[in-house]
């Protein structure tokens, strides 16, 4: 007789995720307290809430629950519930939707153009104040949107609960509202049903369950009422265990439930995710610098301008609307709005390569990605069994083909061939041993399996021999079947063909050759004997060996029940995978080429996984290993994780907990770590790696709300069209960032230059506004939309830490605005000299200053290349020089209107003057450009 066992005892060490099960069990007042520790530690800790459900005997189980066969007596299920809560997720923390506003307000850029518009305001000046809040607005407003739609992760997982469940209380089946689950509880099982909560299996009969939402496995998992596994045993093999949120595909079962609500495997996802922190994009924290310095550079030009006017006698509120000027100048008050806008039309640009974009940073973080982490099934690989080998008659025969499409080609010895007789009768057998059919989706264009994907496999390789199911159904009208079950491991389906009777049998290969006494061979039917019965065998571990799931078919002579089980004709073997996408291998060659790593994290076996890397090239052959199972991971110490993840490729057997534990390690190693996946186990990584990718066609509702960008098309090649974009947009953000600045540092050059040599302001605090309000404006808006540079993904990543600004840029930009501050202050020292007048003088210099920003526009297209490749490509840029070169001459110089610039007409010879010292900007760049190609040659290239 079994006696129960203390559940503490049980775990060898693991303590912590045994009194999670033993938390349900003890009716004593330490159980809040313990529950609550274990929630506050759970991402540091836990590898399954329901880990000793699977290793306790079963008697010790219903003992320690108080409960048995069954089930609960109503009242201490009421009881229960009334001390675990429902069995329910924990509802997301609401957050107001006025804090979420004003935390938009809290830049330091945002908060120094606040500052410009109120004092612009107090002293009258209206239409400045008003300039600068409209772009305030915008750019608060879009980031408002995208971060509303944000954290509805747990919202998306609290709806995949079962509504309703079976249970049994008090002896009498009845149905019950899922919420209302208690731990103790026994409920049944049926094909369709969604698993309510985490159970222990008391009774299963041909019971499969459709896991891979949270395993990663690509079939349904057989489940049977084993009285114990092994401790260690993954979530994906704990076969007498269900699980909250999972589907029964096949057979049926009963269980006793262990865990519920946030205590269940789904809900240890949800704790996960809870304790992800996503962290700043590299744009972001590169953007906050940026604004930090330009806050303190600001004030501290601003303060020494104002106050050396006052002291040279200048009224104090006209140097203060010349300070809100300069202030603005400093500022680039447009930064939020174009990084918002220039983000937004590559979310838009991304939707028209299938991925979906819903937090804009994102955008950008996959320019700087070094690494993907991915999932097999669904996303290298096409979720869709094929089969594609086949034994039959002494001969190994190659199927072509991948996925349901009934479209390939038998090869026998690299040469396509008809399948010969021996083939079809073997695909005959298993075509007409299915319950599955394979139907042509039009809406979606696509084929799918109604019924198990293994037989799905089977009816697919038959259509490419030509054989149809329907006319064969016809043929040989099944009268009588032998359904599978996890004991017998077979399926037996009976027939009255047009010869007389057969019975067609698939199943395991073990035990279809030890029940067959006979072969088929090119000429007649031989016997099978011990010997070939092993040789037989060995080849079936061969297409094991290749990661291959393999099924023997077999016939018999007759329509009795009994005699089909024994005394069988042998037909073969078919040798079935989840194939990999054909355009996987494509993609991820060009994100080698690109310097980004791939690596493959699954839940499936570690050969399965080993073979489809192999296949798609992902193996490292040089890294002492070549995969690494989630049990390694558990065990390794942080210092060994570090070691494994420098060069290992392929992860089998993980956990949702490992998943993040390498995404971490990634990190920590400086690794900028996009994720993709599909099923809910792989929600908190996405959620923690620096870019998530959900699949849109399979992925849940979870995996899409904690992902930054989904696939519409499940196309891993997707993701490379994506890192282009996000190379091209943060590109394109650094050239409007390059104009920007060394237009300011010109602007402030002028000013300051001016004010040292104690002349005359050059510019009028309107002048100066209009040039960064409006000059500044669209030529940056065109270089946000700039074509992408050749060869931009044959360069390796960038480094994030590196920032936008490396010696090439700054160079780059100080050369740009210093010319533009010396050559305008000399202009203007000109201009006073020859006796032209301070008011020609200003308006040459402020002409000057708006010419010099357009030529200096083209400059920035590259840091790196020169301005004639290419030159007139970005045709919105050219369009926007014309409209500012139109606005200049026609409203600010030549209308009534140029009396609010301070401006006066001039002559064709100031005219020409005022043109070529502007021009003379770009030959200046070009020289220094070509010079910081010979000295910075790689940081320019990687720039």
């Amino acid at each position: 007789m079994e006696q129960a066992l203390p559940l503490a005892t049980i775990g060898m060490g693991r303590v912590g995720p045994f009194r999670r099960l033993a938390g349900f069990l003890r009716a004593t007042s330490t159980h809040s307290s313990a529950k609550q520790s274990q929630m506050d530690t759970a991402v540091a800790d836990r590898t399954s809430t329901s880990l000793v459900a699977h290793v306790v005997p079963l008697k010790a189980l219903f003992e320690q629950f108080q409960s048995g066969p069954e089930g609960l007596a109503p009242a201490e299920a009421a009881q229960r519930l009334d001390k675990f809560g429902p069995n329910e997720l924990q509802a997301p923390s609401r957050f107001s939707v006025w804090q979420l506003l004003a935390a938009q307000f809290k830049n330091v850029l945002i908060v120094i153009l606040i500052a410009a518009t109120l004092v612009s305001a107090a002293m009258g000046h209206a239409v400045e104040a008003a300039v600068i809040t409209v772009i305030v607005l915008f750019a608060a407003l879009l980031g408002f949107i995208q971060e509303f739609r944000a954290g509805r992760a747990l919202e998306a997982l609290r709806k995949l609960a079962a509504p309703q469940a079976k249970a049994i209380r008090g002896g009498e089946e009845i149905e019950v509202l899922a919420r209302e689950l208690v731990p103790g509880d026994v409920i049944l099982l049926h094909p369709g049903d969604r698993t309510p909560a985490d159970c222990r299996l008391i009774e299963a009969v041909n019971l499969q369950v459709e896991e891979s939402a949270l395993t990663g496995e690509s079939t349904a998992a057989e489940k049977q009422a084993a009285d114990t596994l092994a401790d260690d045993a993954p979530l994906a093999e704990r076969s007498n265990m269900v699980f909250a949120g999972t589907v029964v595909t096949y057979g049926r079962g009963r269980g006793v439930v262990t865990a519920t609500g946030m205590e269940t495997e789904f809900g240890g996802v949800a704790r996960l995710m809870k304790g992800v922190d996503s962290g700043k994009t590299p744009l972001q924290i590169n953007l906050d610098r940026v604004g930090r310095t330009l806050g303190k550079a600001a004030i501290a030009v601003v303060a020494v301008i104002v106050a050396a006017g006052v002291v040279r006698g200048q009224p104090l509120l006209e140097m203060l609307l010349f300070g809100v000027a300069l202030a603005v100048a400093v500022v680039p008050e447009a930064l939020p709005a174009i990084v918002t806008i220039s983000l937004a039309i590559g979310v838009q640009r991304m939707a028209k390569r299938n991925a979906l974009v819903r937090r804009l940073p994102a955008v950008e973080t996959l320019g700087c990605t070094t690494v993907i982490c991915t999932d097999k099934t669904g996303t290298l690989t096409k979720d869709e069994m094929t089969a594609v080998r086949i034994w039959a008659a002494g001969e190994v025969y190659e199927v072509t083909g991948a996925g349901y499409e009934p479209i390939g080609e038998f090869r026998s010895s690299g040469q396509s061939i008809e399948p010969p007789t021996a083939v079809r009768e073997l695909l005959t057998a298993g075509m007409l041993a299915c319950d599955a059919r394979v139907v042509l989706d039009e809406h979606a264009c696509r084929w799918q399996v109604h019924g198990d994907p293994t037989e799905g496999a089977l009816i697919v390789v038959a259509a490419k021999a030509n054989l149809n199911q329907t006319q064969l159904q016809r043929d040989f009208p099944r009268v009588g079947e032998i359904p599978f079950s996890s004991e017998t491991k077979r399926m037996t389906t009976l027939h009255d063909g047009p010869h007389g009777a057969v019975a067609y049998t698939k199943g395991a290969p073990e035990v279809i050759l030890a029940d067959s006494v006979h072969i088929l061979m090119p000429s007649s039917l031989e016997p099978l004997d011990d010997d070939r019965r092993q040789k037989m065998a060995t080849i079936a571990q061969q297409f094991a060996d290749d990661a291959l799931r393999v099924l023997a078919v077999a016939r018999k002579a007759t329509n009795d029940a009994a005699a089909a089980k024994t005394e069988l004709t042998f037909l073969g073997f078919v040798g079935m995978i989840d194939p990999p996408r054909p355009e996987a291998q494509r993609a991820i060659a060009a994100c080698r080429a690109a310097g980004i790593r791939t690596i493959m994290i699954t839940g499936d076996h570690p050969r399965t996984a080993a073979a489809v890397a192999t296949q798609l090239a992902i193996l490292d052959l040089a890294c002492p290993h070549q995969v690494v199972t989630g049990a390694q991971l558990e065990n390794a110490s942080p210092s060994e994780l570090d070691k494994l993840v420098e060069c290992t490729q392929v992860y089998a057997r993980v956990s949702p907990a490992h998943k993040l534990r390498l995404v971490d390690a990634l990190q920590r190693r400086g690794a900028i770590v996009a994720m993709t996946g599909d099923g809910v186990n792989d929600a908190p990584a996405l959620k923690k790696a620096d870019i998530g990718i959900a699949m849109g066609i399979t992925g849940t509702d979870v995996t899409k709300e904690a992902a930054a960008m989904t696939l519409t098309d499940e196309n891993f090649a997707s993701i490379v069209a994506a890192v282009e974009e996000g190379r091209a947009i943060y590109e394109n953000i650094k050239k409007y960032l390059m104009f920007l600045l060394s237009s300011n540092i010109g602007e402030i050059g002028l000013m300051a230059g001016a004010a040292a040599l104690g002349m005359p302001m050059p510019l009028t605090a309107v002048q100066i506004l209009y040039v960064n309000l409006a000059t500044d404006g669209l030529p940056a808006l065109a270089l946000a939309v700039d074509p992408a540079e050749p060869g931009l993904m044959k360069q390796r990543p960038r480094a994030p830490r590196s920032g936008i600004f490396t010696r090439p840029v700054i160079t780059l930009m100080a050369v740009g605005g210093l010319w533009s501050a010396v050559v305008n202050l000399g202009l203007f020292a000109w201009a006073l000299h020859v006796g032209k007048g301070l008011p020609a003088a200003m308006t040459m210099t402020f002409v000057s200053l708006v010419l010099i920003q357009l030529f200096k526009a083209y400059n920035f297209r590259s840091d790196r290349n020169s301005v004639f490749i290419r030159p007139l490509a970005n045709r919105w840029l050219n369009l926007a020089v014309w409209w500012e070169a139109a606005l200049l001459t026609m409203i600010v110089m030549y209308s009534p209107l140029n009396a609010a610039f301070d401006a006066v007409p001039l002559t064709i010879a100031d005219w020409g003057l005022t043109l070529l010292v502007s021009a003379s900007v770009s030959p200046v760049l070009e020289l220094t450009k070509l010079i910081l190609r010979h000295c910075y040659p790689e940081s320019v290239a990687s720039s």
